[in-house]
């Protein structure tokens, strides 16, 4: 490692500390570059070895009252990608989230003309281990994908995909079993 790649190395380690500073649990050698928009209201759990990437367009995490996002260890999150959690929502260990990904549990509004105002149930998001979203891939509320399967850029993640598999597509269907 050249003087250079430590220099960034400590300096992504030190703005994670500022940047994370509300979360719940910051594990540890998390690294953060550019500058995230962070907003804890529920709880915010960062695993060890977490890296986000906020430089190009900023990285938004955000929970409400009663919700928890959890990110597990060794997972990278690309710039412009943004992950809500009303109620649940989990990232598991080495995961890859590209650019402009967008994760969250809940609609935030309902469909019908009459009720547009009302903000829905929640349904949680679960990405199981070694997880890999293409850019501007979409999860919606409820799904689960399942360990070492990627989901293709551009796609919307409507239902669960089981482990192993390639998706895409709006919506996400199954290309192949990997």
């Amino acid at each position: 490692m050249t003087l250079a790649e430590f220099a960034d190395d400590v300096r992504g380690v030190v703005a994670a500390h500022v940047w994370l500073r509300r979360a719940d649990h910051l594990g540890a050698r998390v690294r953060c570059w550019g500058r995230p928009v962070i907003r804890n209201g529920g709880r915010l759990i960062i695993g060890d070895r977490v890296r986000l990437r906020s430089t190009v367009a900023r990285t938004e995490l955000e929970t409400t009252p009663g919700g928890t996002l959890e990110i597990g260890e060794g997972t990278f999150i690309n710039y412009g990608s943004s992950i809500a959690a009303s109620d649940r929502v989990t990232i598991g260990a080495r995961c890859l989230l590209g650019t402009y990904t967008l994760v969250m549990d809940n609609a935030f509004h309902r469909l019908e003309p009459e009720r547009r105002m009302e903000r829905p149930k929640s349904a949680p998001v679960v990405l199981e281990d070694n997880v890999w979203l293409g850019a501007r891939a979409i999860v919606l509320p409820g799904v689960t994908i399942g360990t070492d399967s990627v989901i293709a850029a551009g796609s919307v993640v409507t239902r669960d995909i089981p482990p192993r598999h390639l998706a895409a597509g709006v919506p996400a269907r199954i290309v192949r079993r990997l």
